[in-house]
């Protein structure tokens, strides 16, 4: 009899055990370890703009974590806690610099041995297997026009691919562009790598970029954008532009990671997908760029319409600085500018500025202001 109601006491106790395990708390905590964890490169060579920019745009996709890693944490062997390292724009002989040859093959075996990686505009640089240029050699793509690699800064036009669509759905049939700057102009490397090349072109180029007297035109146009390429057992994506510092397109980044990490694709709340956005290309020539900074010299005026006129112009320039800069104006004296400086933070999707946001709202004191900050606030703290 002892022994019958022991095994009842055994066979309840697992039956409430396992009831314990599928409660709502353990899904939870079930969903966070089934996360997609993120090790965002953050040594030198890397842009502060750029890390903190690509921090913010990751937090869109709610299934990823995202942490900073170092080229010492790197050579330590702490990227085994991570399914994807990001390097972010910049510098990328400096981030190359930084890495070091430990860190360097690090970097290598962890996408390899299964692992994914994303490149920025520097970071694709830094993946690519470019003659002459010392770098990762991850993918098999080449920069076409080394010579005139500094090309400048721009709205770009760009064509997703077939390849592309299946990859970005959301943009069939719409326009696109994105912030760019220096990027690189790529085409298919002659055999710079071990392995077996699996070079796919996800978009092209369509602006022809040539902002530079003296430059040669016909450059970019119909080369690649944006590539993936499967490493090994890994896989590595290429983007040339910027996708988190382009509002309505900062969306592309989760998604890549999704795709490097070999994951599940989902869908994003719709707010942040916003093509439409943008209708043409924006060359910064050098006259432009001086009319940005006249514009910038204005936000500094006594005269507040003066500043919400500026404002609006840097605007519809897409001034890439410029929405950091409405950052401050949320401090200032008139409540015309300060209200409107949350609205656009809040076009810009600029979720970096929310601790700034919080402070504004918190010692404003006219309520047309006050309401505009929260309307900012709620849009951006909503993934």
């Amino acid at each position: 009899m002892r022994v019958f109601m022991f095994l009842c006491y055994i066979l309840i106790s697992g039956i409430l055990f396992s009831c314990k395990h599928v409660g709502n708390n353990d899904l939870a905590e079930q969903k966070t370890n089934d996360k997609i964890a993120v090790a965002l490169f953050n040594g030198s060579g890397a842009s502060p703009t750029c890390i903190l920019e690509t921090f913010e745009s990751l937090k869109i996709d709610t299934g990823i974590t995202t942490r900073y890693i170092s080229a010492g944490e790197i050579s330590e062997g702490k990227l085994a806690d991570f399914d994807v390292i990001v390097f972010p724009g910049g510098s990328a002989s400096k981030e190359l610099n930084n890495l070091g040859e430990t860190a360097s093959v690090e970097v290598t075996k962890f996408v390899n041995a299964g692992k994914g990686a994303v490149g920025i505009c520097a970071g694709g640089y830094l993946f690519s297997t470019t003659k002459d240029y010392p770098s990762l050699k991850l993918v098999s793509a080449t920069e076409w026009d080394r010579e005139h690699y500094n090309k400048g800064r721009a709205l770009v036009e760009f064509k997703p691919t077939e390849n592309g669509l299946e990859l970005f759905p959301e943009l069939k049939g719409e326009p696109c562009f994105m912030q760019y700057y220096d990027g690189p102009v790529f085409m298919p490397a002659d055999s710079g790598r071990s392995g077996t090349m699996d070079y796919t072109e996800l978009a092209k180029f369509v602006t022809d970029i040539k902002i530079h007297k003296g430059y040669p035109t016909g450059i970019t146009p119909d080369k690649t954008f944006l590539l993936k390429e499967k490493i090994g057992k890994g896989r590595a994506i290429v983007v040339a532009g910027h996708p988190e510092s382009t509002p309505g397109m900062r969306w592309m980044v989760p998604r890549m990671v999704r795709w490097a990490a070999n994951s599940p694709i989902i869908e994003y709340n719709k707010k942040w997908i916003r093509p439409k956005l943008y209708s043409h290309e924006i060359l910064f020539y050098k006259e432009l760029v001086s009319k940005e900074k006249s514009l910038f010299w204005d936000l500094l005026s006594d005269n507040p319409g003066k500043k919400t006129e500026a404002m609006k112009k840097l605007w519809e320039l897409h001034s890439r600085p410029a929405v950091r800069w409405n950052i401050g104006l949320l401090r200032d004296s008139s409540p015309e500018v300060r209200a409107y400086a949350a609205e656009l933070l809040k076009n810009a999707e600029y979720s970096a500025a929310l601790p700034d946001l919080q402070s504004a709202y918190n010692l404003e004191d006219t309520p047309e202001a006050k309401n505009r900050m929260k309307e900012a606030i709620q849009h951006l703290s909503n993934f």
